[in-house]
């Protein structure tokens, strides 16, 4: 079974051909970072747009790569949410159109269970049931999984995620977007000499909090003479306390569940500091990491040709409709 991935979730318009024993066929990736620097962040409308002029050109060009007709492809899977309505909307109403005309089956697909399962792409992928941090640019989440589709929610943000702290801290320290590998590029040149808080690791829980870690950094910012050595340090400071925390609540996660795998993915997931801080921890508990690698860690469409593989093998279709939903909770899912 051929199956074709489509992933327009936000700002990056992914494609994919995942077979189950021929694995990943081919992937191709285009990223509206240019365009949406100029305006210091992603413009939905913007966004939209793009995804209509690149996907049909990528799509042909993967079937293309992969030495593959368009009556080869047995199925497609699009990215269903969560995300941005407008560029969710591209990719469900094309991966529909064509389902329909090729006559083969769709399955709409969430875009963090795409994320949860990238590793799954690697040759090493871990076996169930792990523990899974899900850190992109909208989402950090703790998930108990314990097959596919068999999610426990065990912790999530109570305001900003990882992925947006990073990035508004960049903005404060006038680093262009994205924010948060450029934060990352500003953190290497400095140390860590200010004392950042590890929001809510003094408290029992999963929940993260990282909108106050802002606000230390603009009072930091403010105290300073605001050179560039003091912005290196106040950035090395801030990603040094955001991974500390995960590595914080990533023990916590694998001590109250007794599992020894933890699987990390979404787009932070490629932080230098943060890998280096959860490897730490779990060699500590002599428990096994997993991430996948940088080019899957943001959004792609291999993630979502695989997890959409995986369900329609399962014997999961959708009806023939166009479906797109903004927010969308991991644990609504069905189990395979």
């Amino acid at each position: 079974m051929y199956v074709l991935g489509i992933e327009t979730s936000c700002d990056e318009t992914g494609v994919a051909i995942y077979h189950p024993q021929k694995g990943l066929c081919g992937h191709l990736l285009y990223s509206q970072i240019d365009m949406h620097n100029e305006y210091g962040g992603v413009v939905p409308e913007l966004a939209s747009r793009d995804h209509i002029r690149k996907l049909a050109p990528l799509i042909k060009q993967v079937i293309k790569d992969s030495h593959l007709k368009n009556q080869d492809i047995n199925g497609i899977a699009y990215t269903a949410g969560p995300g941005l309505m407008g560029a969710l909307l591209v990719g469900a109403s094309t991966a529909r159109s064509l389902a329909w005309a090729w006559q083969i089956p769709a399955i709409a697909v969430h875009h963090m269970e795409g994320h949860l399962l990238a590793p799954m792409l690697e040759e090493n992928p871990p076996a169930f049931p792990f523990v899974a941090l899900l850190i992109s640019g909208g989402h950090t989440l703790l998930v108990k999984v314990t097959g596919i589709g068999e999610y426990a929610l065990l912790g999530e943000s109570l305001d900003d995620a990882a992925g947006e702290a990073f990035d508004k801290t960049a903005k404060m320290l006038g680093l262009n977007y994205p924010g948060g590998p450029q934060l990352a590029k500003l953190a290497e040149l400095g140390k860590p000499v200010f004392k950042f808080p590890r929001p809510m690791t003094d408290r029992p829980g999963l929940d993260f909090s990282f909108s106050g870690l802002k606000t230390f950094t603009m009072n930091a910012l403010s105290a300073t003479d605001q050179s560039p050595q003091a912005k290196a340090d106040i950035a090395a400071a801030f990603q040094q306390a955001v991974a500390e925390t995960l590595s914080i609540k990533c023990r916590r996660a694998l001590q109250q569940t007794g599992i020894k795998r933890l699987v990390v993915a979404g787009g932070v997931s490629a932080n230098t500091e943060i890998r280096k801080q959860l490897t730490g921890m779990t060699d500590k508990e002599n428990a096994q990491i997993y991430f996948p690698r940088p080019e899957f860690c943001t959004d792609n469409g291999a993630m979502i040709a695989y997890a959409g593989c995986q369900r329609l093998l399962a014997g999961q279709t959708q009806a023939l409709e166009i479906f797109a939903r903004p927010r969308w909770p991991i644990n609504d899912l069905l189990k395979i």
